[in-house]
Order: C-alpha cells, then sequence, then structure tokens
C-alpha cells in the first residue's frame, strides 16, 4: 500500500449515503454549512471530503455525529437550482480519514490522510476476485433487480480493491456495513467480506423465493376458489336459485355470530358450517347438517329471563291461583328467600307426588309466574326410549335432540321451570332405561355439562328450575327418587273442594261456556251435594266435569230464552245432573258381623276398603278372593295364624281350622288391590266372623300385622284419613308409630275424626269390636 499523503480540504457531511472511490454520482445539498464548503471547494482546487453522519435525523452534525472514515472526491460540477439547492457532480479518488478537524465555524475543514489501494495480484487474490465475480453472477440471476450490462462493466475492472467497492454499491446494503467495506483497507479482506455479504443475500433470496411460491400456490387457491364460487352464483342465478348455499351461508353465519354460544359450541358451528357449504345441496347430508346448525342457533345458551324476588308478590300469586297447597307453596317461597340472599342458588328439583286431579301441572306454572320465569311442560308418560331423553346420534336424516334440549329449545332462556310430567309413567324396554337418563338431568352436580346425543356438545341445565310430577312414587327408581325433593300433595277437604269450586273452576267455566258473570249462580249447598254425591275423588277434575255440564245446560236455557238468570240450589242439582251416582259415605248403615272397613293408599289417593268373612263347615281351607296381590295375601295368612295362636285367649275354639272353611274377600274384585296395610283389618273381620261379635260400623283402620301381633307403621296416613272422612266414618285406629303424621292432616278433618293409636292387635279388637276383646277373654 503506498504511502497515505495528507490535503487540507472542505467536509461535506451526508445524510443516509456513502460515496465509494472512483463512483462518480449527483448529490443535492441544501444545508448552510454544506453550501459552504461546497462554494470553498470551488474556489480552491475542487477537492473535497465527503464522510456519513451516524444519525441521519440530525441537522448540525458535530465531530463525534461523524464517521472519521470517508472519501477524497473531486467535484465535477456544480449548479444552483431554483429552489436554492445545489446539485453538485462528485468523483470518489481515494479511501481518506480525518486526522484533524481545522474549523467547524462556517463549514466543517479538515485535515485528511488519503490511502491507496495495494495493485499488485498473487494467485490467492485472483481466486478471490473470480469467486466474488461467480456469486455476484448467481445474486445477479436470483435478483432479477440488476441489469446483465451492471455485471459485464464489473468484469472488465482489473483491480480488485475497485471490483469490490462496484459490487458493493450494487448490493441491498445496510449503511453500517457499506462504512465497515469503506474502512476495510486490506484488499483481500474487503474481497472476503463481500463474499460473505453475496453469500448471505443469496440465502435470503433463497428464501424468499421459497415465500413467494407459497404465497403465490395459496393465491392460485384463492382465486381459483373465488373463481368457481362466482361461476356457481352465475349458473344459481340462471337456474332462478336467488343466491343458493351462499345466501344459506352468509345467513347461518349471521345467526351464528348472534346466538352467543359458548367458544367450544362456536368453534363445532364453524367448522359444521364449513363442511355445508361444501355438501352439494342434493346430498342428505346436506340437510342434517343444516339442521344441525339451526339446532345450535336455536338453544339458548346465554339468555335468561331476570328472576322476580318480590316474596310478597309470589305469596299473592300462589295464594290467588291454588286454595291450601301450604307446604308447596312454603317451598317456593324458602326457595326465592334463598335465592335473595345469594343469587346463586343451584335450580331445585321438586316431586309433586299426588293423584291426578290435585293441581300438581298448574302448580308448576304457577311458581313459573311467581318467579317471572318461562314455563316448558314436557310429558314424560309411555316414554320407553333413553332416545327420547338423550336425543339419537346424527347417523341418520330423522335424529332429533331429546325431549330436554328440545323444552329448553321452546322456553327460550337457560333458566325456566321445566316441568317433567308423569314422571313415574316412565317404563323401559330394549330401547334402553330413560329414567337411568333421566339421572344425569336431575343431578345438580352433574347437569351442569348435560350432554344430548344429538346435539354432542355440553349444555348448561343447572340454571333450570325442575319440577316432576308423580301419580305413584313406588314406580320411580330409587336413585331417580333420590335425586328429587318429594312433596305429597295428598288431596282436598270437603271444605278446600267448596273454595275452589266457588273461587276457580266455576268462574273459568262460565267464561269458556262465553255467560257472563251475573247469567248462572250456583248455591254453596249445591255444590256441596255435586262433591258428595256425584264425584268420588282426591283431586277436582270430575268437579270441574260437573260444573262444565252445568254450564251447557245453562247456555242452551239462555240460547233458547227460556230463562236470563239460572240459580242452582241442592235441589235442582239433579234437574241438571241427573241421579246422584255416589252414595255419600261408604260407611255401613248398621254393625255388622265380619265385615271390617279397611283404609288404602291407591295411586288416585286414598279409599276405603270392606274386608267381608265368612265361615262354612269344612277342614279348615283358607279362600282368598278379590284380585289381591301377594302382600295382601300374606296379610291375611299372617292374621289367620295369628288367631290360631291366640284362639284361646280371644274365645274362638282352638280347633275352628279343622271344622270351617274360612273365605275372606275385598269386594269390587276386578280392581287390583295390594299394599302393607290390611293386615289389621283382615285381623278383626276374622275374629269377629269367629266371636260372632259385630264390628263398630263408624270404625275405620289401617296397620299391618306380625306373628305376634304387633301393629306396624304404615304410609299414606294423610289420603287414608281423608277418604275416612268423605265416606263419614268418625274413628280410625292407626299404628302408634304413625302419630307423627296425623299434623300432617287438614284441621277441618281432625275435628270431625277421632284418631286410636295402637301397637297391638289386642287395643285395636277393643275399639274395633262392639263388645270388646281383649286378652283376657272378656
Amino acid at each position: 500500500m503506498a504511502k497515505p499523503k495528507e490535503y487540507n480540504v472542505p467536509l461535506l457531511p451526508l445524510r443516509g449515503l456513502l460515496v465509494y472511490p472512483t463512483m462518480v454520482l449527483h448529490l443535492d445539498v441544501g444545508r448552510e454549512k454544506s453550501v459552504q464548503a461546497l462554494e470553498k471547494a470551488m474556489v480552491d482546487d475542487h477537492y473535497i471530503f465527503l464522510t456519513t453522519q451516524k444519525d441521519i435525523s440530525l441537522d448540525e452534525p458535530a465531530e463525534e455525529d461523524l464517521y472519521s472514515m470517508g472519501t477524497f472526491t473531486k467535484v465535477k460540477q456544480m449548479l444552483k437550482l431554483p429552489n436554492g439547492t445545489i446539485r453538485v457532480l462528485v468523483e470518489g479518488l481515494k479511501r481518506a480519514e480525518v486526522v484533524e478537524f481545522l474549523s467547524d465555524t462556517d463549514y466543517f475543514s479538515v485535515s485528511v490522510q488519503t490511502f491507496d489501494d495495494d495493485e499488485s495480484k498473487d494467485a490467492e487474490l485472483q481466486a478471490l476476485m473470480r469467486t466474488m465475480l461467480d456469486y455476484f453472477e448467481q445474486y445477479i440471476k436470483m435478483s432479477k433487480k440488476i441489469s446483465a450490462e451492471t455485471y459485464a462493466s464489473v468484469t472488465d475492472i482489473e483491480e480488485p480493491g475497485r471490483m469490490a467497492d462496484i459490487i458493493s454499491s450494487h448490493l441491498p446494503l445496510k449503511l453500517k456495513e457499506k462504512q465497515t467495506i469503506l474502512e476495510t483497507l486490506d484488499v483481500k479482506e474487503r474481497i472476503n467480506r463481500v463474499i460473505d455479504i453475496i453469500h448471505n443475500e443469496k440465502e435470503v433470496l433463497n428464501l424468499e423465493k421459497k415465500i413467494g411460491q407459497r404465497v403465490k400456490k395459496s393465491m392460485e387457491r384463492t382465486q381459483k376458489e373465488y373463481y368457481l364460487r362466482e361461476q356457481m352464483k352465475a349458473i344459481q342465478k340462471e337456474l332462478g336459485d336467488k343466491e343458493g348455499k351462499t345466501g344459506e351461508v352468509a345467513e347461518l353465519t349471521e345467526k351464528i355470530e348472534k346466538a352467543e354460544m359458548p367458544e367450544h359450541v362456536l368453534k363445532t358451528a364453524l367448522k359444521e358450517l364449513d363442511r355445508y357449504e361444501k355438501v352439494p345441496s342434493s346430498s342428505a347430508e346436506s340437510a342434517v347438517i343444516r339442521n344441525y346448525l339451526e339446532w345450535l342457533i336455536s338453544l339458548p345458551w346465554t339468555q335468561a329471563t331476570e328472576d322476580d324476588l318480590d316474596i310478597h308478590k309470589a305469596e299473592k300469586i300462589l295464594h290467588e291461583d291454588h286454595y291450601g297447597l301450604e307446604k308447596v307453596k312454603e317451598r317456593v317461597l324458602e326457595y326465592l328467600a334463598v335465592q335473595k340472599l345469594t343469587n346463586s342458588l343451584k335450580g331445585p328439583i321438586l316431586c309433586l307426588a299426588g293423584p291426578p286431579g290435585v293441581g300438581k301441572t298448574s302448580l308448576a306454572r304457577s311458581i313459573a309466574t311467581s318467579l317471572n320465569r318461562h314455563f316448558v311442560r314436557v310429558s314424560l308418560g309411555g316414554v320407553r326410549d333413553e332416545s327420547e331423553i338423550r336425543g339419537h346420534r346424527r347417523t341418520y336424516v330423522g335424529a332429533m335432540p331429546g325431549r330436554v334440549i328440545q323444552g329448553m329449545k321452546k322456553a327460550g332462556t337457560i333458566n325456566p321451570v321445566f316441568l317433567l310430567d308423569e314422571i313415574d309413567k316412565m317404563s323401559n324396554d330394549f330401547r334402553g332405561d330413560p329414567s337411568a337418563a333421566m339421572l344425569e338431568v336431575l343431578d345438580p352436580e352433574q347437569n351442569h355439562s348435560f350432554s344430548d346425543h344429538y346435539i354432542e356438545e355440553t349444555y348448561d341445565l343447572s340454571k333450570v328450575m325442575f319440577i316432576a310430577t308423580a301419580n305413584n312414587l313406588s314406580t320411580i327408581p330409587g336413585p331417580l327418587r333420590d335425586r328429587m325433593e318429594i312433596i305429597t300433595i295428598a288431596g282436598y277437604t270437603e271444605l278446600e273442594k267448596l273454595h275452589i269450586a266457588k273461587d276457580h273452576l266455576l268462574p273459568k267455566q262460565v267464561k269458556e261456556h262465553g255467560l257472563s258473570k251475573g247469567v248462572l249462580q250456583i248455591r254453596d249447598e249445591a255444590i256441596t251435594k255435586i262433591i258428595r254425591y256425584y264425584t268420588r275423588e282426591a283431586g277436582v277434575r270430575s268437579l270441574e266435569r260437573q260444573l262444565a255440564t252445568i254450564c251447557r245446560k245453562t247456555a242452551k236455557i239462555i240460547v233458547s230464552g227460556t230463562k236470563k238468570k239460572v240459580i242452582v240450589t241442592e235441589k235442582s242439582v239433579e234437574e241438571f245432573l241427573g241421579k246422584t251416582i255416589f252414595r255419600y259415605g261408604q260407611a255401613e248403615l248398621e254393625n255388622q258381623v265380619g265385615v271390617a272397613t279397611g283404609l288404602a293408599y291407591t295411586t288416585v289417593g286414598g279409599d276405603t276398603l270392606q274386608i267381608e268373612v265368612s265361615l262354612a263347615p269344612g277342614k279348615g281351607k283358607l279362600v282368598l278372593t278379590g284380585k289381591l296381590g301377594d302382600v295382601m295375601k300374606e296379610s291375611a295368612q299372617a292374621a289367620f295364624s295369628y288367631i290360631r295362636s291366640k284362639a284361646g285367649e280371644l274365645n274362638i275354639d282352638e280347633n275352628f281350622h279343622e271344622k270351617h272353611d274360612i273365605h275372606i274377600h275385598v269386594p269390587e274384585g276386578a280392581v287390583p288391590k295390594d299394599g302393607p296395610s290390611a293386615g289389621i283389618t283382615i285381623a278383626t273381620a276374622l275374629v269377629s266372623a269367629l266371636t260372632g261379635i259385630p264390628i263398630r260400623r263408624e270404625v275405620g283402620m289401617t296397620g299391618e300385622i306380625t306373628l305376634r301381633g304387633r301393629v306396624l307403621p304404615i304410609g299414606g296416613l294423610k289420603e287414608k284419613s281423608l277418604s275416612a272422612h268423605r265416606a263419614g266414618l268418625t274413628k280410625i285406629i292407626c299404628p302408634k308409630d304413625n302419630e307423627k303424621d296425623i299434623d300432617d292432616i287438614p284441621e277441618s278433618v281432625r275435628e270431625d275424626l277421632t284418631f286410636v293409636l295402637v301397637s297391638h292387635v289386642d287395643e285395636v279388637l277393643k275399639h274395633a269390636l262392639v263388645d270388646g276383646v281383649n286378652n283376657e277373654g272378656n
């Protein structure tokens, strides 16, 4: 390398630009200091030092803001432009480095030393030049931003250092990288740097090419799909199908967005929508997917009604809609009170159990009204297929969700009052057990993620208030019964029926038959007569039908013009309803031997049973008739065995079983009868028949018997007491262990009945037989 020479020249700072030696280019100069530096150069020998600013944002750079290494150049031409800017043509001569800053007042004046490249060539330098040229050629072919003429001009350069400078000037380098090459004085090192840079640029270009190809393929596919869709639209338009599936998909997309689905459900819906778009309309699968999407959209996922937690208002609504039923009303008001305090209570699961016609369904509707919730009813009577509850799998065209999901769609909110009507009427067969499927629905710990086979996605039922109704709890499987809070509605007393008829049934029937308010009047004693002689039920359905009959006949009288107002009295009831159907009260007119009145609990409420015993000469054969079930047959056998063991104490011939055939009969033989509460009734009838002592006609009894004569507790005392009251009985003999159940019996009934609590058959006989029988033989 030649010895450096020193020059005193003006300095021109460059922003974002660098000039290599041997380069010729135009510059636009506008800054005051730069203009003065140029003018000074033009006055002197046209030499000027060009260096680059480290920070291009500075308008007035200081010494430390400039690179010390720059280019010693010559100003070839200078032209002042109209806007005050000066355009100059400069030619780079040599690399130069600032030795000393001489002045920075009007312009920068510096002392620089210049450096010449070593022009000697050896074999290594020749190899480096060739490699650099090969790399540059490959780069030009890949880049396509540099013309072939540029490469040709570079190949004509013989100086290695100059060749490296020219090639680097054509590469897309950052200013710092260009400055590094400018500062590299050793030619071999400079060429190596340029080779490395070209190699890296080639790698970048390769990656850009791959990315570009991927993008191109993606764009081609997208363009192809767009083109095909546009073609499809045009074809559908020509065929008269206005928008085809595209319009449907857009509509479904909008509905899905508005449905406020949870994230996992939304993901499934969009996935199915994508499938629907691709499946041909003529395909059966298209209809299946469309139906599925419609179900997802129509289900309430977040929509809820706000509970009206005014406990006084709720109490008023319940009292207006229903007379009596205090226990149920109290339970609903308790739920409301807790909800108001916590605001997070899970929906309770109540089961209203009782005979038909006592108002279970209408009570559930009133609960919904009092809570300000939507009401939905699903009847489970006769359901014997598990898929009726859980839904069908989407494997065929007719698949549908289960009744629970259907009910939720009908409700339109996630917190309705959901009535599961006749839950005890479900059965099972080879298609599964629907009561087992109900276990998940009615379990507060599980129903927040209920799984329907059709919907597949989990659905939250935890905010639903489920109310089930049942006539017979014994047919409900134990695990299902365990999930529900049982509230028993036994039936109505005569007084309650009178109030219900006056306040609810009659106004309803008058309205339904188009009668005005004052046209029909039914006196209280007439309603009482209808209750006693034309109905025999725990509920009020038959009573409502009889009132409807009176309304129909009244409508005929009014329309024919015979009368303008009808008053129904006790005497005129038969004119409307015909002869009495029932004899009021089932109590015998006189005390009879071998006939005992038992109390039974059936699916339609309480009832009275006459148990008759007759003796005939024979060899001790025991005959049971009246379509008795196994339990009642066993009760008869137990009573018979007990009497045999106590024959002497009861003043009965100890060999009676060898001399007489005994026939036990329960009338109404076409009606099946069974249950564990007829033991003491059969025993009393047997003792009466064997001793000839009559049984008191006003006494009804219920209780099971053991072989030792103990009386066991029974169920349904309230229902049985109501039936005894209806039948005109005045004394009820019941097990001592049932004393706690007497409080559940309406006060109006308790006032008319005498309850005798017994623990042994001897006590039963003492109160049931006319003369009384005790273990002393009295």
